[in-house]
């Protein structure tokens, strides 16, 4: 590995501003924005901040019972009368579309006895009927019946109606408040639909949404999503099509930005001797791009990992020793190349060499499937490692190919974009756990905490893709859950994205294991390469600390 030190607080390789100034086309005012993180104090936060359940009560009290946070999108509740149960750190709220254009979300508690009004969300209902003994409320949670009325004669119908919590649209999502006295989200969240001029959230459809259960907090997850540190580590098979260490990260009162450069190779690459490529590479023998070893998946499911030196052994889909001279393993590439696989054909597979951290950019047509948003993927990444040392006309040649891919769906749109839009990794987070990617990008993530176990959290990736202006919008997909041990390709909705969140999620119980095992009190952060992370932890303090 090629260390970036420099004596500045940057990679030494190629700058972000440089490929904006190299790109094909008019780069928007937004993306030469910059507003790095203020220097200060090494951001230094306390283990149990992942661990405890004393931290987990504080931030249900001083957070989620106070801040604004993604609930659904409008599209999940389409028809007046539909509704959405939004559970979160064992609160629960039931989000009703009351109207064509009004949304109500209500404490999901029967004012009687204190049952769930509703467990699942359901369709088209006429009112709110508690199942246990019968009392209704009508959609705009006003009080409509009480059975035996006569036995309540202290019970005003007036002052029966369900408690509001404050709701809020924005990008096509509904986001909820249960703090009366919040800020508007409006000023919440400040001028971010200023980065997505191009193709607003509200042009675009729910493609897909899945839903996963992690054996780790909701801060570790989000967190292995904020930022590009951790490929070199977890991702090494995208090295030659990825600028990690040369992200861009910038903060914006509540939220923060990333972008990750593509179709440019990794700075860690720089002085690593270039091997010849294997003749017989595919998708399942790859040469590791750091320490040039082999690793080739043999017809046991075993991978035979051989070293520049030849020493050899044999491993495990997982990286674990079974014999050989070699007695270690990069475990990302054994997971890569020998764990759980996309079912596709022969000829699909052939081209599959490498993945970046999100899926095509763009849905490839009025309501394509996922699938194929996948195949385009592949395309692209066939593009981009194809000669990987060219650098901006690498990206010329990629972000070309996506462009010509939505041209059917958003039309003369597409000629005014530029080639960083189509090709680069730009990755937002809103405080307190909101993460929509930009441009035409489709991914849009969600952490939150499984109930009150701060050792459990749930995932999960929704993509939102464009469909043509003059046609019928498509309907939602439903969510589809995937539990604790099922594999992320059960869900191939997400196309080749699922295996790569098999690689970021196989650290991630093990950094929960890691936190309640080590000696030390707090967990460092990077000063820039983690500017997203320090800029929530900054946020969360402040959050905290309110009276």
């Amino acid at each position: 590995m090629t260390e970036t030190l420099t004596g500045t607080n940057r990679s030494a390789g190629v700058a972000y501003t440089r490929l904006l100034a190299e790109d094909s086309h008019p780069v928007p005012d937004y993306l030469l924005r910059d507003a790095p993180i203020a220097e200060g104090d090494p951001t230094l936060v306390p283990v149990a901040r992942y661990t405890s359940r004393e931290w987990h009560d504080v931030e249900v009290e001083k957070l989620w019972k106070r801040t604004w946070q993604m609930a659904c999108h409008e599209d999940d509740i389409p028809d007046v009368g539909d509704y959405l149960v939004y559970d979160i750190a064992g609160m629960s709220f039931l989000v009703v579309r009351v109207a064509d254009a009004e949304f109500k979300a209500y404490y999901n508690a029967c004012l009687h006895r204190g049952r769930l009004l509703r467990q699942e969300d359901g369709k088209r209902a006429r009112d709110l009927r508690c199942a246990f003994h019968g009392w209704t409320w009508n959609l705009d949670g006003t009080l409509k019946e009480i059975p035996c009325q006569w036995d309540f004669p202290y019970v005003n119908p007036d002052e029966q109606s369900l408690p509001e919590v404050r709701t809020a649209r924005w990008g096509g999502f509904v986001f909820i408040n249960p703090d009366a006295v919040a800020e508007p989200l409006e000023d919440f969240v400040g001028d971010l639909e200023s980065h997505f001029t191009l193709l607003p959230y509200e042009k675009r459809y729910k493609e897909a949404h899945v839903a996963k259960v992690l054996r780790c907090n909701w801060k570790v997850a989000q967190e292995a999503f904020m930022e590009a540190y951790h490929v070199v580590a977890t991702h090494p098979q995208i090295l030659a099509g990825i600028c990690d260490a040369n992200s861009k990260y910038d903060v914006f009162g509540n939220y923060a930005r990333a972008i990750t450069p593509n179709g440019v190779p990794s700075p860690h690459l720089s002085n690593v001797p270039v091997e010849e490529p294997l003749p017989d590479a595919g998708p399942f023998k790859m040469r590791h791009p750091l320490t040039a070893a082999i690793y080739d998946v043999r017809e046991d499911g075993t991978v035979l990992v051989t070293a520049r030196d030849g020493r050899s052994g044999r491993f495990t889909d997982g990286g674990t020793w079974l014999e050989g001279e070699l007695g270690e393993a990069d475990p990302h590439m054994c997971q890569w190349l020998a764990g759980r696989q996309l079912e596709a054909d022969d000829e699909a597979w052939s081209r599959r060499r490498g993945n970046l951290d999100q899926p095509a950019n763009g849905s490839g047509g009025n309501g394509a499937s996922a699938q194929s948003a996948a195949d385009e993927l592949d395309q692209r990444m066939e593009q981009m490692t194809a000669a990987p040392s060219n650098g901006a006309s690498v990206r010329e040649i990629g972000a070309a190919a996506v462009r010509e891919g939505l041209r059917p769906v958003l039309g003369d749109l597409m000629d005014g974009v530029p080639d960083a839009e189509l090709n680069d990794s730009i990755y937002f987070t809103l405080f307190p756990n909101f993460h929509p990617w930009g441009s035409f990008n489709r991914i849009v993530y969600r952490f939150r905490p499984n109930g009150n176990n701060p050792d459990e959290c749930i995932m999960e990736c929704l993509y939102l893709a464009p469909y043509p202006q003059d046609g019928e919008r498509p309907p939602a997909a439903p969510i589809h859950w995937l539990d604790v041990d099922d594999d992320w390709t059960e869900a191939p909705e997400l196309g080749m994205l699922a295996r790569v969140f098999n690689q970021d999620t196989y650290n991630l119980p093990r950094v929960q294991l890691g936190l309640h095992a080590t000696k030390k009190e707090f967990v460092q952060f990077g000063n820039y390469g983690e500017t997203k992370i320090r800029h929530f932890h900054q946020l969360l303090e402040q959050w905290v600390a309110r009276e």
